[in-house]
C-alpha cells in the first residue's frame, strides 16, 4: 500500500492555512531548477558571496539523513545484500524555501533550505517491486512543475519504472495524475516488458508541459529481446501519454534501414538511461542514447544501428525528430552518450550560436547549434580499425571532432605506459603484449583479450561538466583508466548470443601499480567560443603507497574516481568521490572524498578539504536569506546516506546579504543534525 505523506506540525500548520505566497513556488535565477541547475544543464548559478578570500571559511551548516536509513533498519525485507542501497547520487532541486530528494529507496522529501529539517516525507513503498535493473537501488534527482493553478509537482519515474506525481507543498499524490498520482512504465511499450529488467534512475525532464521519461535497462543482457529504450512523452498535467519515440526505427520510420536483418525486431536497450536537456524557447528536448543489447559484440546487429549513441532533439510537445547524429556507428565498446548535453550561447567567428556540447565516454567534445544540429566546427568521418571477430562487421569509419581537441587520452600504445622508473616501464611492456591494443575503437576479439581506453567507464560519466555563460568556458572533470575485454561464447542455456563480453575494468600493470602513466584523473577547461583548450588541471594527488615509488619525486598522479562540478561567478567548485581503483595495490587518496574550489579562469587550486564521507552526487548551490549555501550528498552504499549543507558563518567576510533581494535578512547559522 503507499504509505502516508509524514508532516511536521510546522508543515502540517502551513498546509491548513495554505501557501503564504504562491509565488515562491517559482523558480528563480538563485534557486537551483533542476539536477544539472537548470533545463540547460549547465551547473551554474549566478552566485559571488562564496569566493576566493573566504571559501576556506566554509563550515558545516546542517546535515539532513536520509528517511532511507531509518527504513533500512526497521524493514527486514531490505537487510538482504540484494536489497541493499546503492550509490547516493542525489541533486536536490532547491525551489523558493525548499529542498526536494528523491531516495534510493524511492521515498520524496522536502527540506527546509536553511535548518535542514525534513518538512514531510512520501514514501510509496517502490521497494517492495524489488530489486531495480542494473545499478539498483540508485536515483538522480527529481522534476519540479507548476500547474495552470500555479501548485508546484514534484516529479519522478522511479527503480519501480512508476512514474509519480505528488504536490510540492504537502507531498500527497496528485490525484488527478495517472492512477492516483502514479503511471506504470512497463505498460506501452512495443512488446511486454519485465518490470525486474526495466527501470528509471534519472531525473524525467519537463519541456512545455510535456513530461519526457527514458528508462534503466539491465546492461549486459544475455539474450537479443532486451526491453526497448524508446523515450516517452506525458502531459504533464494529466499523465496522457502524448508520443513515443522508438530508439530502433520500425519499418518506415528514419533510419531503419541501419539495421540488417531483422534485428530491429529484437534489438532492445538503445535506452536514455542518464540525464536529458531541454530548450523550452526552441521548444526541443536532447536525448543522449545508449548501446543497443550486447554492448561488446554486434554480430545480430549489423549496421550503423541509429539512434544507438546518437544525440537526437524532439519537438517537446509531439516527440517529432528534428534533428540527429551519431556518435558511433555500430557501438562495440560500451561509449554510449552518458551526461546530457550542456546548452549554451557562445561567439564564434563572430557570430552567436545557441550551441549543444555533448560530452562523451572517449573524451570527445561534439559541438552543434542546437536549434539546427549543424556541427559548429567539421566532424570528420576517419577510418578505424576492422573486426576480428567471426560474424562481426564493425563501421569502417567513426566521427571525430576537429575542435574542440579531446580532454582525454585516446587508444593505447607503448607510449602511454607507466614510466616512474626504467623497470617498471620494462614490466608494462610486457605486460602489454598480452593484449591486442591500438587507436581508439579498436574492437574487442576472440582470441585475447583487448585494451580500450578510455574504458566503458569513461571519459565522463554521468556527472558532465559545467558551463558559464558570462564566458562561454566549459569546465570537464574526467579520469583515465582502460577496459580490459574478450569475447567469449556463452552457456547456451543462459544466452542466445555467439559471443558476449567479458570484461575487466581495473588492468593491473607492473606491481600492481596502473599499468598506464599518469595523470588519472584532470579537469578541463574550454574556451567554447574558439574550441580550444585553456588549461587543465590534475585531480588529486593518486597513489603513494608502494615501494616502487619509495624515494621518487613525482608530481600529482590524479585520484582515479569520478568528480562532479559546479561553476559560480566566482569559483569552481569540484566535489570527488573516493577512487575506483581499489583493485591496485597503491591506493593512497583513493579512501577519502574531497571538496576543492580553483580559480575558473586559470585552473588555480585556491582551496581543498577531505569530507566526512563518500560523495557521488552533483553539488548545488542556492541563496536563501542572503546567505549563499553549498550542498551536496554524502554516503552510500554502506555509508547512511545524507546531504550536508556548507555555508559561511556569520561573521565571515563576504557574508553581508548584499546579494540578497531588497528586504531579505542575513541569515542565522544553524544545527538541524
Amino acid at each position: 500500500m503507499l504509505a502516508v505523506a509524514l508532516f511536521l506540525a510546522g508543515a502540517l500548520l502551513a498546509v491548513e492555512n495554505g501557501p503564504a505566497d504562491e509565488g515562491a513556488d517559482v523558480p528563480t535565477d538563485t534557486d537551483w531548477a533542476a539536477a544539472t541547475g537548470n533545463q540547460l544543464s549547465q551547473r551554474y548559478a549566478p552566485l559571488s558571496q562564496i569566493d576566493a578570500s573566504n571559501v576556506a571559511e566554509l563550515v558545516e551548516v546542517w546535515r539532513w539523513s536520509s528517511p532511507d536509513n531509518a527504513l533500512r533498519e526497521s524493514d527486514e525485507e531490505l537487510e538482504s545484500r540484494r536489497m541493499e542501497p546503492g550509490s547516493h547520487e542525489i541533486s536536490p532541486l532547491k525551489i523558493g524555501d525548499r529542498l526536494y530528494v528523491i531516495t534510493g529507496y524511492q521515498q520524496t522529501a522536502a527540506i527546509d533550505v536553511g535548518s535542514g529539517e525534513t518538512l514531510w516525507a512520501y514514501d510509496p513503498e517502490a521497494y517492495r517491486h524489488g530489486r531495480p535493473a542494473n545499478l539498483g537501488f540508485v536515483h538522480r534527482g527529481a522534476t519540479y512543475w507548476r500547474d495552470a493553478e500555479g501548485r508546484g509537482r514534484v516529479v519522478y519515474a522511479g527503480g519501480d519504472a512508476f512514474l509519480r506525481a505528488v504536490d510540492a507543498y504537502t507531498g500527497e499524490p496528485v490525484g488527478g495524475f495517472g492512477e492516483g498520482g502514479a503511471l506504470d512504465l512497463t505498460l506501452g511499450l512495443r512488446r511486454e516488458v519485465a518490470r525486474r529488467g526495466y527501470s528509471v534512475s534519472s531525473p524525467v525532464i519537463a519541456c512545455r508541459d510535456t513530461l519526457i521519461v527514458g528508462s534503466s535497462i539491465s546492461d549486459g543482457q544475455m539474450h537479443p529481446e532486451a526491453p526497448p529504450g524508446d523515450v516517452r512523452g506525458f502531459d504533464a498535467a494529466t499523465g496522457e501519454l502524448r508520443w513515443t519515440f522508438q530508439s530502433v526505427p520500425q519499418p518506415g520510420e528514419h533510419g531503419h534501414e541501419t539495421w540488417q536483418g531483422e534485428s530491429w525486431k529484437h534489438t532492445g536497450n538503445t535506452n536514455v538511461w542518464t540525464l536529458m536537456s531541454a530548450d523550452e524557447e526552441l521548444g526541443l528536448v536532447y536525448l543522449p542514447f545508449g548501446t543497443p543489447t550486447n554492448d561488446w559484440y554486434g554480430g545480430h546487429r549489423l549496421g550503423d544501428n541509429l539512434f544507438a549513441e546518437s544525440l537526437v532533439a524532439l519537438d517537446c510537445r509531439t516527440g517529432e525528430r528534428r534533428w540527429h547524429f551519431q556518435t558511433v556507428h555500430h557501438g562495440l565498446w560500451d561509449y554510449d552518450l552518458v551526461t546530457s548535453p550542456v546548452l549554451g550561447d557562445v561567439t564564434v567567428d563572430g557570430e552567436r550560436v545557441q550551441a549543444a556540447f555533448q560530452l562523451t565516454k572517449q573524451g570527445f567534445v561534439f559541438a552543434f547549434d542546437r536549434a539546427t544540429g549543424e556541427p559548429i566546427w567539421p566532424i570528420e568521418e576517419r577510418p578505424v580499425p576492422p573486426s576480428p571477430a567471426p560474424g562481426e562487421q564493425a563501421s569502417p569509419t567513426q566521427p571525430f571532432p576537429t575542435r574542440p581537441p579531446p580532454y582525454e587520452r585516446q587508444g593505447i600504445g607503448e607510449e602511454d605506459l607507466i614510466d616512474f622508473t626504467p623497470e617498471l616501464l620494462a614490466e608494462a611492456k610486457q605486460i602489454l603484449e598480452k593484449f591486442r591494443h591500438g587507436p581508439i575503437y579498436t574492437p574487442p576479439a576472440v582470441d585475447r583479450p583487448t585494451l580500450n581506453l578510455p574504458g566503458w567507464a569513461g571519459g565522463s560519466s554521468w556527472q558532465g561538466g559545467a558551463f558559464d555563460p558570462a564566458t562561454g568556458f566549459l569546465y570537464v572533470p574526467s579520469f583515465t583508466n582502460p577496459t580490459e575485454v574478450q569475447l567469449v561464447a556463452p552457456d547456451a542455456a543462459r544466452s542466445s548470443f555467439r559471443y558476449v563480453g567479458r570484461i575487466n575494468p581495473i588492468v593491473a600493470g607492473p606491481r600492481g601499480l596502473p599499468l598506464i602513466k599518469p595523470p588519472y584523473a584532470r579537469l578541463t577547461a574550454y574556451d567554447m567560443n574558439r574550441g580550444e583548450i585553456v588549461w587543465q588541471q590534475t585531480l588529486g594527488d593518486g597513489p603513494r603507497d608502494h615501494p616502487a615509488l619509495a624515494g621518487l619525486e613525482l608530481p600529482p598522479l590524479g585520484q582515479l574516481a569520478r568528480s562532479h562540478v559546479l561553476v559560480t561567478d566566482t569559483l569552481l567548485f569540484v566535489t570527488t568521490g573516493r577512487g575506483l581503483g581499489r583493485g591496485y595495490a597503491a591506493t593512497t587518496g583513493l579512501e577519502q572524498a574531497y571538496l576543492r574550489a580553483f580559480d575558473k579562469a586559470t585552473g588555480e587550486l585556491l582551496h581543498e578539504r577531505v569530507l566526512p564521507a563518500h560523495t557521488d552526487g552533483s553539488p548545488i548551490t542556492y541563496l536563501h536569506e542572503g546567505r549563499q549555501y553549498l550542498v551536496f550528498a554524502l554516503g552510500g552504499r554502506e555509508e547512511p546516506q545524507e546531504i550536508v549543507a556548507y555555508a559561511l558563518s556569520a561573521g565571515s567576510p563576504g557574508h553581508d546579504g548584499s546579494e540578497a533581494e531588497a528586504g531579505s535578512q542575513e541569515g542565522d547559522e544553524v544545527g538541524g543534525r
